[in-house]
């Protein structure tokens, strides 16, 4: 019988050249493929990435290291700026399994989410390169376990990411759950020896992420590459949305001159949830519907067709991960585990009907929350979702057909609910 599991522990030899070069007419850009100095099966060999998305699939990791790229108005990222692409050895503070390209592009999504972030102490658990949980905290600590428990299932196996010094605390609870990689600008003393405790475990040093604020404004080329071998490039996509102030308050004119204005504003607190809410949808592949509440993800409906339908998916996520929460925290077992045991007798099935209740009575933790959507509601049924458990502001781009119908919805609703425009949509492919 073949040795399945071998195909995953596999460092794929890659093709791939040393050097690559791209012209853009009469400009270049040239990239460096990234190499690192490990042992394997016993030797010490230099390899690029363990494979691509899937074992045996060669990838390779490169770093721009020259050209500068303008574009109309537009002047791209400079090299020197490496985060991902430029770890060396030093960064890789313990390879554990050797990183593929998934675990690289999951602390690039971070990244991406946190470079909003940070004005405070914030963490990112990623997986399959969108969040399972973002959270603001008093420090790197308290982010990591708010961002890691909002939806502890998703988070086993996946990346943490922090824009503060890890420290030994919030070590030891990474330690103690199953994560792939962990990424930070530093470590407290006594943290690394708690990570190394798991071989496996990737440990990475970004100290850039100190200032990762500055890459917000930086535009760099997107490439998607199409079947025929043809190509799609785009400029990334920089927000609009800072602070409360650069919001659009929610309103349609009509044809008679009597615009239809949502007639609540949001008050600062929905302000704060609203701002990173936005910031942390903007990391998020669409369609996407978003909940939150002080400044932790709630629920994160990703990547569906129909917005009402990401809407309900991030509602039924949201009483299924408190359910579960709560059931790990009162028994130590994950809900289905403990569900199983009660199904065969070996548990208190009156234990299991409290916790179902106790998550149906917080509305999967929705009740006071903040909704955020990536595009614009084309029907009201989309924000009457919402409404239905208790959100108390929505943020959305704005510029649907039946905008006022949406805006309806939010002042019909008891009681009222604000809502603002972002002016720009937030689609993620």
């Amino acid at each position: 019988m073949a040795n399945l599991k071998k195909a995953y522990k596999t460092i794929v030899k890659d093709s791939f050249p040393e050097d690559m070069t791209i012209s853009f007419g009469d400009q270049t850009l040239k990239y460096k493929k990234r190499t690192w100095q490990i042992e394997d099966e016993g030797e010490e060999v230099e390899r690029g990435l363990r494979y691509g998305e899937n074992p045996g699939q060669e990838a390779a990791l490169y770093e721009l290291i020259n050209g500068n790229l303008v574009l109309g108005d537009v002047k791209l990222i400079e090299p020197g700026n490496g985060l991902v692409s430029a770890l060396d050895e030093k960064s890789m503070v313990q390879f554990g399994k050797h990183p593929g390209k998934i675990n690289l592009t999951d602390i690039d999504a971070a990244l991406n989410i946190i470079k909003y972030l940070m004005d405070e102490p914030a963490a990112a658990v990623m997986k399959h390169n969108n969040p399972s949980g973002v959270a603001l905290g008093k420090g790197s600590a308290d982010a990591v376990e708010k961002a890691f428990m909002t939806d502890r299932l998703a988070a086993m196996g996946g990346c943490v990411a922090v824009n503060r010094p890890l420290d030994k605390a919030a070590a030891e609870f990474i330690a103690a759950n199953y994560v792939e990689v962990v990424v930070a600008p530093s470590y407290e003393e006594g943290a690394i020896d708690i990570l190394k405790e798991r071989k496996n475990l990737r440990i990475v040093e970004i100290p850039k992420i100190d200032r990762l604020g500055d890459y917000r404004d930086m535009r760099f080329l997107d490439f998607k590459s199409l079947i025929d071998g043809g190509l799609v490039v785009q400029s990334s996509m920089v927000s609009r949305i800072r602070t409360k102030d650069d919001f659009i308050a929610a309103e349609v004119s009509s044809k008679k001159g009597n615009p239809t204005v949502c007639e609540r504003t949001p008050t600062d607190e929905e302000f704060r949830d609203l701002v990173f809410g936005w910031n942390v949808e903007l990391g998020i592949t669409s369609n996407s519907v978003i909940y939150v509440k002080d400044g932790v993800t709630v629920s994160i409906g990703t990547g569906e067709q129909d917005r009402v339908g990401v809407a309900e998916i991030a509602v039924t996520k949201a009483y299924t991960k408190l359910a579960d929460r709560l059931c790990f925290e009162q028994t130590g077992k994950p809900y289905n585990e403990y569900k199983l045991e009660v199904e065969k007798g070996a548990a208190d099935a009156d234990k299991l009907k409290e916790i179902d209740a106790l998550a149906a009575a917080e509305n999967g933790g929705l009740k006071g929350s903040r909704m955020i959507s990536d595009g614009f509601f084309p029907f009201r049924d989309g924000v009457d979702v919402g409404i239905r458990e208790g959100i108390t502001a929505v943020a959305q781009p704005g510029g649907s057909m039946r905008d006022k119908d949406v805006i309806m919805a939010c002042n019909e609703a008891n009681p009222k609910v604000a809502m603002v425009f972002t002016g720009q949509r937030a689609f993620k492919h």
